[in-house]
């Protein structure tokens, strides 16, 4: 069984696929359908609308619908569209246990406990027809998919086939028998239009399943006689060919596979079984430790089963659908069905080279190794825990020859030389150089125990697969060459001139160099199913539903969406070929500009990036944010055309010529401010001024030219503000200059006589003051005597009038590249005159702007000292002459310009890109992102007891650089795994201060304080260590089993403690503080806990009178070998008990029946009793408990939805 897809919730009672879309339709036990993506792995929606469990469920072949039977006796059918229920059908007087649309007419058929099938027309909404025969409950009914018959199964022991060629007749042509219709359905068990045409008997018990095949005129069916009878019906009977026994239970469900001569049934025994329609055998058997399963479904069109069990479902295949294969000197080798064949890529031959044998179901190669010297293959599979077979191909042999192979066990096989191929023995830790006549002639012991694969890499050397890490192994110096760590590889992709290999594995790949130094690394978050190289590099691989391509940097991208996986094979220019699962040699044409474009910037070839860009071929978003982040902004910006994309991202990259260009065209105020911002960001005081011009921003203008020290302009703004009755604007300007005459003269004018006398007075204008204190006469404020006063006037700046220095760098490629030649730069020509243009500032509406108008120039004539009738200079731009060697040195450096520094992205944002582990998005400090994924991963709602342990992460990844007194200083991000030399490209995760061994040893201390019976204190630390779990971070996935094993036992006792506390708080209530200890044993604690807690359980039975309860446990704690001194009380407490041996207060606890304890009531859930749990702990507790937080890890919300813990970076997910 190879599984594909499987969820966690309640009991499963009906599944459907989709026909089309990877959709499944799951109807629980609760009465809600799910309606998951199974090859996302996602839950899309849930409908809920059923009053109890939803036993049927079915897709509409055609149409967005479903329909649903339930024990509400309510047929539902829904849009799944609109995401509602469109209308109920009733009828029905007991449960509806199936229900299935059929696959032409407007049909429904269900089955149900009142005896009866209905046939009902979904489009009218009325039930057609009753068919009516079965005495007991009838426990399904399917349409055949092409002929006009229906199977049920029943209770009664029968199988009953019914022909309704008479009711399609009737829907063909409805006016012929509209009489007949209406008597029929006049009368509840009335009408002639569906008959029966065989009933099957021979089943001893009731018969749960009934199912057609879909085109052979076989039928199966199960029963709970643990049987599986195949029947045989032709047009005139049907009889019973054979019965395949071994199901221990009763049989569930049952079915033929769509696509192979085989049947698939399913059982209570917690077995999946699957068995040959020839031999009429079992082949194979597929068994859970606790579920039962209950229903079993096959897509359509696709190998892909379902089945329901008692805690979710399963989706998988029965055989791997990716054929074997490789390629050699542009000739494709795979095997198809039971042959080895070829195909040319030059000549697109396709033809059949050998026929090889198959032992059955799953037993297809795995493996392809093509040898050229010696035109031999080995072929590796599954068989016998793994077997090859070589193939020595003559070269004048007949086409289809059927060659008997050399034979020989082992996991994996691949040639090495010439005339030789290695092979792994993994029981002894070898591996075996064979000769082609399967001799062994070498055996070299493998470079690790625990390695699992090989693969090849090149003449005498190979890759070993070794849990995490990939080994490049030497097979003639016996010696390790390299090893990168990387998730468990599937497959190893090398590229044309082998000085590249990927490592593909189930959700990621990783590019490394021939001696495996890495070059990058990517993550997909859905199942990689194949690569291939092309002849420039690139790397593609296809996943579920993408075709996408991986460059040596790392840059990745999507090609193309898949309806179906693929697996390609080879990529030549345009063309993809590939193999589809049915085996067949296909191609496919992809749009290669993307990554071809990038390519061309990753080699620097210029001229070829140029030339696509001048013949317009990208566009888009994400070219623009690419080149942008690649240090190309000049080019992104040639790419855009709307003015305002134009402007932000111009903005974004500090290109202020760009912003102001298009702030021009744009001309909002908004836009202006942001140039503004940007421009003194870069110190462009003069793009500053210009901006706020723009937008009459006098305030700012004010500022600024008290900041650079234009006073002559700060002077100008201090008269236009006295033009513009701006009464705080001139205060302002008098104060940025110093002016207190001015100041003065404001106050008095605008009635603040007492302030214009203090002013006046403290400034040393005497008889300005004295004028002012005869106009107050008795109002003369008081003005304290001052030995020594000074006027406060802004300090002046050091730089005045000029822009802040920028970087110098060389003019790049693309400069020039976009310009016609012998074009110059009109924009910085024509500088001067247009800004000059739009110095003029024009206050005020319509009505003032003459006579303003003529003030102000007025005024600038008088400020500036201009000759009569000059206007304002723009910049002042002045051409000034300068020394020979200046100019001859500005000559040289025309193809140089200044620019401004583009700020880099910090480590820690590359934290959050790049892992999905919340404590990398906690220690790099965002925190939002962290409890998202951590609600996402695990149901964690309740984050306040993190806290502490988020800040402490943060804290300790981070560190600081001190630096000069005025300065911040300079935070970085502490990286794990740090080296002097780290690959290019490459940054490591964040370095953490938790880790495994840490919380390994506090529950070591806590195990020891629950020994001495510091019970509080052992559960702090305990509720500590599930606290701290959920950001810790492990590199093997052996250390992952270890931190999921730590969650359940500190789960275990942080419930026990709790109990033990409770009961120690119950004093008043014996018998509930007998039914606590009692529980206590039952968690999965240390034996010497166990044995504490069974000695004070015994004892609170005795005490509270229940003889038969405390005899009961000092029996079991007997059986656990305890200390002389437990057992001589244990006896004592038997013997006493055993004169009387019952209960006189009645206690929930049944010693006998298995159970846990809820983790809210303190009660049992015994085995077979609805529970739910917590994603995160485990833990159990009642249903009503579902949706409230956790109270035994006071974390995460019990029954959420969550997808699992992830805590190591290679974990597959």
């Amino acid at each position: 069984m190879l599984t594909t897809f499987e969820t966690k919730s309640n009991r499963v009672k009906g599944l459907s696929f989709h026909p089309k879309r990877p959709w499944i339709l799951a109807s629980l036990h609760t009465g809600v359908i799910h309606l998951w993506d199974y090859r996302m792995g996602s839950l899309i929606d849930r409908f809920d609308e059923h009053d109890g469990p939803v036993r049927g469920v079915h897709f509409h072949s055609s149409q967005p619908l479903f329909v649903s039977g339930g024990d509400d006796y309510k047929i539902k059918v829904w849009n799944y569209k609109a995401r509602r229920c469109l209308f109920t059908l009733l009828g029905h007087l007991d449960y509806i246990r199936t229900v299935q649309f059929h696959q032409e007419y407007p049909w429904i058929v269900s089955a149900s406990d009142d005896q009866t099938i209905r046939i009902w027309n979904w489009q009218s909404r009325t039930c057609v027809s009753v068919l009516t025969g079965h005495n007991h409950y009838v426990m399904c009914a399917s349409f055949h998919v092409k002929d006009d018959l229906v199977v049920s199964a029943s209770l009664d022991q029968t199988v009953r086939v019914w022909d309704i060629s008479s009711l399609r007749k009737k829907t063909v042509s409805p006016a012929e028998d509209l009489l007949m219709l209406t008597q029929m359905n006049s009368d509840l068990f009335g009408g002639g239009d569906v008959v029966v045409k065989y009933v099957l008997e021979g089943h001893d018990r009731g018969v749960n399943w009934a199912a057609f095949h879909p085109s052979l005129p076989l039928i199966v069916s199960g029963a709970d006689d643990r049987q599986v009878k195949l029947w045989r019906i032709n047009d005139t009977k049907a009889w019973e060919v054979d019965t395949l026994r071994g199901h221990t239970n009763n049989v569930s469900c049952v079915l033929f596979h769509a696509r192979q001569d085989i049947i698939v049934s399913n059982s209570e025994d917690k077995t999946i079984r699957v068995w040959d329609l020839s031999k009429r055998s079992a082949v194979q058997t597929f068994r859970r430790d606790h579920d039962r399963f209950w229903v079993i479904c096959g897509h359509p069109e696709m190998n892909l089963l379902a089945a329901g069990h008692d805690s979710g479902i399963i989706v998988f295949k029965l055989e791997r659908e990716r054929p074997a294969y490789t390629i050699s000197a542009g000739v494709l080798y795979y095997v198809k069905e039971k042959s080895l064949r070829t195909y040319d890529f030059a000549t697109s031959e396709d033809t059949s080279l050998i026929n090889i044998r198959r032992a059955g179901l799953n037993q297809a190669p795995r493996t392809l190794s093509y040898n050229p010297a010696e035109n031999a293959v080995l072929l590796c599979s599954d068989v016998d825990n793994g077997t090859y077979e070589l193939y020595i191909i003559p070269r004048d042999s007949i086409r289809n020859d059927t060659l008997e192979p050399k034979k020989g066990s082992g996991s994996s096989a691949v040639f090495v030389a010439r005339n030789r191929f290695a092979v792994l023995d993994k029981a002894h830790g070898l591996i075996l150089v064979k000769n082609l006549r399967n001799e062994v002639s070498k055996r070299v012991e493998a470079p690790s125990a625990t390695v699992d694969a090989i693969f090849y890499a090149g003449t005498g050397t190979l890759l070993c697969r070794s849990d995490d890490k990939m080994i490049l192994f030497d097979l003639q110096q016996k010696a390790v060459l390299g090893e990168i760590h990387s998730p468990q590889v599937k497959y190893v992709v090398w590229s044309l001139d082998m000085e590249a290999v990927a490592l593909v594995s189930k959700h990621s790949v990783v590019m490394t160099t021939k001696t495996l130094a890495l070059k990058c690394s990517v993550h997909e978050t859905i199942r990689i199913k194949s690569a291939a190289w092309d002849d420039k590099g690139v790397l593609f691989y296809t996943t579920l539903n993408h075709i996408k391509y991986c460059l040596p940097n790392g840059d990745n991208g999507t090609i193309s969406t898949l309806d179906v996986p693929i697996y390609i094979t080879r990529v030549a220019g345009d063309k993809v070929y590939f193999l589809d699962r049915e085996g067949k040699v296909k191609t496919i044409t992809i749009d290669t500009t993307e990554f071809t474009f990038k390519l061309a910037l990753l080699q620097e070839r210029y001229d070829r990036v140029l030339e696509m860009i001048r013949s317009s071929r990208l566009c888009g978003q994400a070219i623009i944010s690419y080149l942008q982040q690649k240090g190309f902004p000049e080019v992104a910006l040639h790419f855009v055309k709307d003015e305002r994309t134009k402007f932000n991202l111009a903005i974004e990259c500090g290109n202020i010529e760009v912003a102001v260009a298009s702030a021009k065209e744009i001309d909002e105020k908004d836009y202006w401010y942001r140039l503004g911002v940007e421009a003194l960001r870069q110190g462009n005081h003069e793009i500053v001024e210009y901006a706020y011009q723009r937008t009459r921003n006098f305030e700012r203008l004010s500022f600024l030219y008290l900041i650079t020290g234009n006073l002559d302009k700060l002077s100008r703004m201090l008269k236009i503000a006295e033009t513009r009755n701006d009464v705080m604007g001139c205060f302002h300007n008098a104060l940025y200059l110093g002016d207190v005459e001015e100041r003065v003269k404001l106050l008095e004018k605008t009635g603040h006589v007492p302030l214009a006398y203090a002013t006046a007075a403290v400034h040393g204008l005497v008889e300005v003051a004295e004028r002012l204190a005869t106009e107050l006469g008795d109002k003369v404020p008081q003005i304290p005597k001052l030995e020594k006063s000074k006027l406060l006037v802004p300090p002046s700046p050091i730089l005045r009038d000029s822009n802040w220095p920028l970087l110098l760098i060389s003019r790049g490629f693309f400069e020039g590249g976009f310009a016609e030649p012998g074009v110059v730069d009109q924009e910085e020509e024509n500088a001067p005159d247009e800004w000059g243009e739009e110095l003029v500032i024009i206050p005020g509406g319509e009505s003032q702007r003459t006579g303003e108008m003529e003030e102000i120039e007025e005024i600038q004539r008088a400020g500036a000292g201009a000759e009569e009738g000059e206007e304002e200079g723009g910049w002042e731009l002045e051409d000034l002459e300068l020394p020979p060697e200046v100019v001859q040195s500005q000559n040289a450096t025309t193809s140089s310009f200044f620019a401004g520094v583009t700020p880099g992205a910090p480590v820690t944002q590359l934290w959050t890109q790049r892992s999905s582990l919340a404590a990398d998005h906690v220690a790099a400090g965002a925190f939002d992102s962290a409890m998202r994924l951590l609600n996402r991963q695990l149901g964690i709602k309740n984050f306040a007891p993190l806290q502490l342990v988020f800040c402490d992460l943060h804290l300790a990844s981070q560190s600081s650089l001190g630096a000069f007194k005025p300065v911040e200083s300079l935070t970085y991000g502490l990286e794990r795994g740090w080296s002097d030399s780290p690959p290019p490209n490459v940054r490591n995760g964040p370095a953490l201060i938790y880790k495994l061994s840490q919380l390994e040893d506090r529950a070591k201390q806590a195990y020891k304080l629950t020994t001495e019976g510091k019970f509080t204190e052992a559960l702090r630390l305990f509720l500590a260590i599930l606290h701290t779990v959920p950001v810790i971070v492990v590199d093997s996935r052996k250390e992952v089993d270890d931190v999921k094993d730590l969650i359940g036992k500190s789960k275990e006792y942080v419930l026990a403690l709790k109990m033990e506390l409770k009961r120690k708080d119950l004093r008043d209530e014996p018998v509930r503080q007998a039914e606590l200890a009692a529980y206590f044993p039952h968690c999965d604690i240390q034996p010497s806990h166990v044995r504490l807690g069974l000695q004070s359980a015994m004892a609170a039975s005795y005490r509270c009178g229940n003889f038969a309860t405390a005899a009961q446990l000092a029996r079991r704690l007997l059986d656990m070998n305890p200390n002389q001194a437990s057992i001589a009380k244990a006896r004592q407490l038997l013997q006493a008990c055993e004169r009387n041996p019952r209960d006189e207060k009645r206690m929930n606890y049944d010693g006998r029946n298995p159970f846990v304890v809820c983790g809210a009531t303190f009660t049992p859930i015994y085995a077979g009793s609805r529970s739910v749990s917590c994603p995160y702990c485990a833990a159990r507790f009642v249903p009503e408990v579902a949706g409230r937080i956790c109270s035994v890890c006071d974390l995460a919300v019990v029954d959420a939805d969550a997808s699992g813990l992830v805590c190591c970076p290679t974990q597959s997910r």
